[in-house]
């Protein structure tokens, strides 16, 4: 029986609070009509932009306006009718986000979860997510900017973030404006921008246990009276945190027995080779990362600004290992009986550019442009070690997931016409095209016992062109009927073509001429007379798919400190080609939403609740699956959907000049799936009757994973002013989370992350442009997972980092 009542008393007090406020809003005029600072009008009309001011805590009591673009203008936070946070650079830099990882508790139904084999970041907002958005094959729901430009493959969220203006969350479909793969939200961040006569910069490092090292910098150069350069780097490393063990003495009788019982030869049979374990070297779940951006501006004239940014990330850590739940007496938790040693090479370069014109003072032009490459190979211990081989042969698995080599290239264009001034009617219009060239090998070898053992399964799955290419016309229009009541509806059409050339799987066919060893980058599995049968049919083929997607909204000011909004809006994900060359269709999100932002105690306190209800369809349920046939692929299908209501609200207060504390909650009481019968090689599930595949279960009717039905993160810093410009500010985080589910099929407590609590800490110094930050994150070594597999029989987890502590000092100049 499930106890729920814990649970609930909990929650009550949070809820009936942002509820209270959200009420509160709509009748808030007489009881705060005081006199305020001048808010920026949304859709005031200026073109979006390039550096956000920061949403920094203002010393004189009030929390300060913060600008944020996610109409694509540059609006107030408080005026702009859409679920958004905006984390400026301070708080980044207070809760020590280096990826998109570390962003995630700070924003309202915001979850995210670490791949192993792949390495890469896949996102949930509001219950919808997909935990196999991790190859060049799948899409995210959560779509990630750049500078306005779109990220669109996972490995660039575990990209190093670093100089940044803000990072803006949109909650909520963003179909219209921000478009493709934006289906339940999008993530934009803002890079720092060269600044016109101003000689600056800043410089820091840091040190930290695992060995931990980072330094990062940037400088502005002027370049004359109409142009100026930024360049900015960045360096993060630490050693892996899961250690080594060391493989058990296993008597050489006991191993010719094990194999002599599994039926083996007497003359074939090798003693285990403990030199194909690992015990030294890179450890999993290090980080290796370095960076550098050189960013432009030319600004002719008044009406012309051009910036232009090269980037390039390098990573040489390694891949987060899977975890036992449950570590084999006499182990520690944060270690593995590793076989295959982890490696990994990244890069990718990117160039962004922004192009804005003045037509006329009523009217703007905008041009965006992207282009980006990536490059990677790794090699991964998929089996984590969870058993120990008897034999050679027996007692155990190998398996390495390993990526040869993937070659992503994207490149976007962007126009956009828009109305410039305050308005009776705010217009924007908008062109897009935006195109991808991907290639991939990648290997699964899978033996009996050891490497040197006999083959279980093995094959190689060879992309060698994968294009995507998509095409949007946009429109939106606010109508401002008074300078109280705005009416906005938008509409954008998106048309998509995915094409798989020559793709396909080869599989091991058992050939007994051929030496059973591993599948590697020296055998080319394409060639007759390896081993190896390619699969039937090929994974070529076209898919093509178009969808309108759009925004109809009301907002009203009910006074300068009080505005409330409702609105309707629709996400859309394109369908595309998998395994086999089989198409899948697309999926949509209908997204119903009123909400509040409310600003109290003249200036001291501002809550922002957003009340929603989602109905989501064709949700595309992708697994890895042995097919009938015993080939192996990544098999997508559209499920039902699910529906999802819940409340999510955040508070920014000053308490006083030296106070201040942050809140987000998100309370989602249903996020219930519709009918799947899904099946999954990631885990144990009974034989399944559907045809065409070989183990499945019916999850209809669980929740949708990664949704926990309450989740606060609350921060509070106050500052001690010390005299002569000195000050020393303590803070602390705090994070809580209700139980949640890892995976559709909801297999029990290992696949489910309990409820917990989590805290940091961090106290630091300033003096002049000269500080000192000292932190410690996760103080109490909460053990948090976010992913989990029973595969191999024993479960097993991706887990959030240990405790870690360090600190970072730095001058501005």
């Amino acid at each position: 029986m499930k106890k729920t009542a814990p649970h609930g008393r909990r929650i009550v007090t949070p809820i009936q609070f942002a509820i209270l406020s959200l009420c509160t809003g709509f009748a808030a005029a007489n009881a705060h009509a005081q006199a305020t600072d001048p808010a920026v009008p949304a859709g005031s009309g200026a073109p979006a932009a390039q550096t956000a001011p920061t949403a920094q805590i203002a010393d004189n009591g009030k929390v300060a306006e913060v600008i944020v673009t996610a109409t694509k203008r540059s609006t107030s936070l408080q005026k702009t009718p859409i679920a958004v946070t905006a984390l400026n650079a301070q708080t980044l830099e207070d809760n020590h986000v280096q990826t998109l990882l570390d962003v995630v508790s700070l924003v309202p139904g915001f979850q995210a979860t670490g791949q192993g084999d792949h390495g890469v970041t896949t996102f949930t907002m509001r219950g919808i997510g997909n935990d196999s958005a991790k190859t060049e094959y799948a899409d995210p729901e959560v779509a990630v900017f750049v500078d306005g430009v779109y990220s669109p493959r996972p490995e660039g969220a575990t990209s190093l973030l670093f100089d940044l203006d803000t990072i803006e969350v949109l909650r909520g479909p963003q179909g219209t404006l921000w478009g493709r793969n934006s289906t339940v939200g999008a993530v934009n961040m803002q890079t720092a921008k060269p600044k016109l006569g101003s000689h600056s910069g800043s410089a820091e490092i840091g040190l930290g246990d695992y060995k931990r090292y980072g330094a990062r910098g940037a400088v502005n150069i002027p370049l004359g009276e109409k142009a100026a350069m930024r360049v900015a780097f960045v360096h993060e490393q630490h050693d892996g945190y899961v250690d080594y063990q060391r493989l058990p003495n296993i008597p050489l009788d006991s191993q010719r027995a094990a194999w002599a019982a599994s039926g083996g030869d007497p003359a074939k049979f090798q003693p285990i080779n403990a030199g194909q374990f690992v015990n030294s070297g890179d450890k999993y779940n290090s980080q290796d990362q370095t960076a550098v951006r050189l960013s432009f501006l030319w600004q002719p004239t008044d009406k012309l600004h051009w910036n232009i940014a090269y980037e390039r990330f390098a990573d040489r850590g390694t891949l987060p290992m899977n975890l036992m739940q449950n570590p084999r007496p006499g182990q520690d938790f944060w270690s593995t009986l590793a076989d295959v040693a982890p490696t990994l090479k990244r890069d990718t370069d990117s160039v962004r550019s922004r192009l804005e014109y003045e037509l006329t003072p009523e009217m703007g032009l905008t041009y965006i442009a992207g282009w980006s490459k990536f490059d990677g190979s790794s090699t991964y211990d998929q089996d984590a070690g969870v058993a120990i081989p008897t034999s050679f042969s027996t007692g155990a698995t190998y398996q390495a997931n390993n990526t040869v080599q993937s070659h992503y290239k994207n490149y976007s264009h962007e126009v956009e016409l828009q109305s410039l001034g305050k308005r009776t009617v705010d217009w924007q219009l908008g062109l897009y095209y935006g195109a991808e060239d991907n290639s991939i090998r990648f290997d699964i070898p899978i033996f009996n016992g050891t490497q040197s053992g006999t083959v279980n399964w093995q094959g190689s799955f060879i992309q060698p062109k994968e294009t995507v290419k998509s095409s949007a016309a946009f429109g939106q229009a606010t109508w401002n009927i008074n300078d109280s009541l705005h009416l906005t509806g938008g509409a954008r059409y998106t048309h998509d073509k995915r094409t798989n050339e020559g793709g396909n799987g080869y599989s091991w066919n058992g050939d007994p001429t051929v030496p059973q060893v591993p599948v590697s980058p020296q055998i080319d599995p394409t060639r007759p007379g390896q081993g190896y049968t390619p699969n039937n049919p090929s994974n070529s083929g076209e898919y093509t798919g178009s969808k309108w997607t759009g925004l109809a909204r009301v907002s009203y000011d009910i006074d300068r400190r009080n505005m409330v909004y409702a609105s309707v809006s629709t996400g859309y994900k394109s369908g595309g080609l998998q395994d086999g060359g089989r198409p899948y269709g697309d999926e949509t999100l209908t997204n119903y939403e009123i909400g509040n932002k409310s600003t109290f105690l003249n200036g001291a306190l501002q809550i922002n609740n957003a009340l929603f209800y989602e109905r989501f369809r064709g949700f595309q349920f992708s697994a890895p699956v042995t097919n009938p046939d015993g080939t192996r692929g990544l098999a997508t299908n559209n499920a039902e959907g699910a529906k999802i209501y819940g409340l999510e609200s955040e508070i920014t207060a000053k308490l006083s000049p030296d106070d201040r504390i942050l809140a987000a909650l998100t309370f989602t009481p249903h996020a219930k799936l519709g009918h799947l019968i899904g099946g999954s090689n990631d885990y144990v599930l009974p034989a399944c009757s559907v045809p065409g595949i070989s183990t499945c279960l019916d999850v209809t009717g669980h929740t949708m994973p990664h949704t926990p039905k309450f989740s606060a993160h609350v921060q509070y810093q106050h500052v001690f002013r010390l005299g002569d410009g000195e000050t020393l500010a303590p803070r602390i985080s705090a994070h809580y989370e209700t139980k949640t589910t890892l995976s559709v099929f909801d297999l029990g407590p290992e696949d489910r992350q309990k409820e917990f609590g989590r805290a940091d800490l961090g106290l630091r110094y300033s003096r002049d442009k000269w500080w000192l930050d000292l932190f410690v994150r996760n103080v109490s070594d909460e053990k948090i997972k976010t992913s989990a597999s029973n595969a191999f029989g024993a479960w097993v987890g991706q887990y959030q980092p240990p405790r870690t502590f360090g600190f970072n000092t730095g001058v501005d100049f």
